[in-house]
């Protein structure tokens, strides 16, 4: 399956070209912040990088999603990735020069970002022309494993870096990640009809007609609502919360964290793999399903709390995770017109950002007041009560279906 894939040019390059690019968006937010701190030593100015790399999304990821959809998407992509090249060389010029200064860094910090808003539901809503509909399962999967597997190596090139070159280089590399996108690319042939630009007026409207579409659209509508809501009450336990509780349980925090991601990642990877071969065209339910199983996970962190119990959890939730993740990805896909596939993903982006931003602003303040283990398990029986609620209302929808059909066939 993955073997077929591979040996066609538009999707090989396709994987390659994102694999390479978001090697370079991980490294340059790293990047950004190991420069800050190294500049100021403040947690405060460090926390400021933070922020100007997750603004951003807030501010222009439904504007992102309308240019996806009113460019021609190849030749966008290729424009920001060139626009990004330049952005990255001024940091390492401007360092060995002594001009670098912080409000410099956040200002290129925020421009990088903001690009990212426009590439990435462009880059996204490229997979569905290259591949055909029973190809998108294996394609997605084969997507996230790559991008999941740079993540994870993304530390030890790092380390790397640091132990050779410096902090400076890594925008040297960033860089080039962005020229071996810009190459891979320009391989693409892809067939896209001509788009008609866009006014400040024509946008709103544009942004505006997604949102009354979707609302009448009851599958994408309630697959945006509960990624919302399990986003929302996973972001705080899995960034932050399970950091303080192995703080409170072992002096090599730090290290267990790190091997509770290693775990998870691997995880994750194998069950993306594994997908594709049971299950070809996902629907509602497997998204569903998929959350459940992330709640349990969730759930069983708080329930059995230890360091043991921990790796279980995360075991769990790293089957449960790529099974939503993908489900989500394959019906936005699926169930949403060409035209309209940039606004589904850049929607998809900002509602992420958002829920990720309200919980750790929310669970921030619960936390001085209620015990981190009783934070983790209701985080993941609301979750999974979220799913049996969602099923219920499905069946009973069903059912009532199935009883005005009986009754008119009776008639």
């Amino acid at each position: 399956m993955y073997r077929s894939l591979w040996k066609q040019k538009n999707i090989r390059f396709y994987l390659l070209g994102g694999g390479v690019s978001r090697l370079g968006d991980v490294l340059s937010a790293m990047a950004f912040l190991f420069l800050a701190y190294d500049m100021t030593g403040s947690n405060v100015h460090t926390t400021g990088v933070a922020l100007a790399e997750t603004v951003p999304y807030l501010l222009f990821g439904l504007i992102g999603g309308v240019v996806a959809d009113s460019f021609p998407r190849k030749k966008l992509l290729i424009r920001l990735d060139l626009l990004r090249v330049p952005l990255m060389l001024s940091i390492s010029l401007l360092h060995g020069v002594h001009l670098l200064t912080y409000p410099v860094l956040i200002l290129v910090s925020f421009l990088v970002q903001t690009i990212g808003c426009f590439f990435n539901p462009a880059h996204r809503a490229v997979l569905p022309m290259v591949t055909t509909e029973d190809e998108r399962s294996a394609a997605n999967s084969l997507y996230d494993t790559i991008t999941r597997g740079v993540t994870i190596l993304t530390p030890l090139i790092a380390i790397t870096l640091l132990n050779t070159v410096g902090v400076l280089h890594f925008f040297t590399l960033d860089a080039l990640t962005y020229i071996i996108s810009v190459y891979c690319l320009t391989q693409l042939t892809l067939e896209e009809p001509v788009k008609k630009s866009q006014t400040i007026r024509s946008i709103c409207l544009s942004i505006k007609d997604f949102f009354v579409w979707m609302v009448r659209q009851t599958t994408i509508r309630n697959l945006f609502f509960f990624t919302f809501y399990t986003v929302f009450l996973n972001t705080w336990v899995w960034q932050v919360g399970l950091l303080l509780a192995l703080e409170e349980m072992t002096t090599k925090s730090e290290e267990w964290y790190s091997g509770i991601q290693g775990v998870f990642g691997a995880t994750v990877i194998l069950t993306n793999m594994v997908l594709p071969f049971f299950i070809k065209r996902f629907s509602l339910h497997h998204y569903v399903a998929g959350a459940a199983i992330w709640g349990v996970g969730i759930a069983y962190y708080g329930f059995f709390y230890g360091v043991g119990h921990f790796f279980i959890g995360c075991i769990i939730v790293g089957v449960g995770m790529p099974v939503a993740s993908l489900a989500r990805v394959f019906l936005i896909q699926s169930e949403v017109p060409e035209e309209k596939m940039g606004r589904a993903f850049s929607t998809n982006a900002v509602l992420l950002y958002a829920s990720n931003t309200l919980s750790l602003m929310l669970y921030g303040v619960l936390s001085a007041y209620m015990p981190i283990r009783w934070l983790m398990f209701t985080s993941g029986g609301m979750i999974v009560a979220g799913c049996l609620i969602l099923t219920t209302i499905h069946f009973i929808k069903l059912s009532k279906l199935r009883g005005r059909f009986l009754v008119d066939s009776f008639k």
